[in-house]
Order: C-alpha cells, then sequence, then structure tokens
C-alpha cells in the first residue's frame, strides 16, 4: 500500500484478511467517476499570483543539498533568494547573453 499510515504496524496489514470479491460483483463494479459523474475532480486549485513559470536548471550538487535540507519549500527559498537579489542588484545591460 503506498500511503499506509503510521499508526498501523506493517503486521496489522499482513492480518487483515480479506475475502475475495465474487465474479458476480467485480462484473458489476464501475469507475466512481462514471456513477457519480456529480463528483468534483480534485487537483490543484488556481495558482496564486504571480503564476509562477516552470523551468529546468542545472544546479550544483551542493545547492541542491544545501537546499533539500532545509525541507518542505525548498524551490520556493530558491525563488525568494533570487528575488532578493534581483532587488538589490542591477541588470548590466551592457553583457550579451
Amino acid at each position: 500500500m503506498k500511503n499506509k499510515r503510521k499508526n498501523i504496524s506493517k503486521e496489522d496489514w499482513e492480518d487483515v484478511e480479506s475475502p475475495a470479491l465474487p465474479d458476480e460483483m467485480l462484473s458489476r463494479l464501475k469507475p466512481v467517476r462514471e456513477r457519480h459523474p456529480d463528483i468534483p475532480k480534485r487537483g490543484r486549485g488556481p495558482q496564486k499570483e504571480p503564476i509562477k513559470v516552470p523551468v529546468s536548471i542545472r544546479l550544483s550538487p551542493e545547492i541542491v543539498e544545501y537546499f533539500k535540507s532545509l525541507g518542505k519549500g525548498w524551490q520556493t527559498k530558491i525563488n525568494d533568494i533570487l528575488r532578493d537579489y534581483i532587488k538589490t542588484h542591477e541588470p548590466d545591460v551592457t553583457r550579451q547573453h
């Protein structure tokens, strides 16, 4: 099971005896969405403004390791640091890409 509850031991899970469903019952099973189309889809809600842009960036392993060690929200921390940087540094318009 993917999301085991922490208060249930492995032995408890293994001790559960669930009888097999009869073929007649299995043949009547349908996807929940088909039986209950009125149930709203689960998913991520609208993103807060400003909407972030997904990018791929190569970082040094020690940078990634450091920020990941800070725990949840490590990518947001990098974003905040970069935002602070651009507030205090003027872009060099003479440099070419």
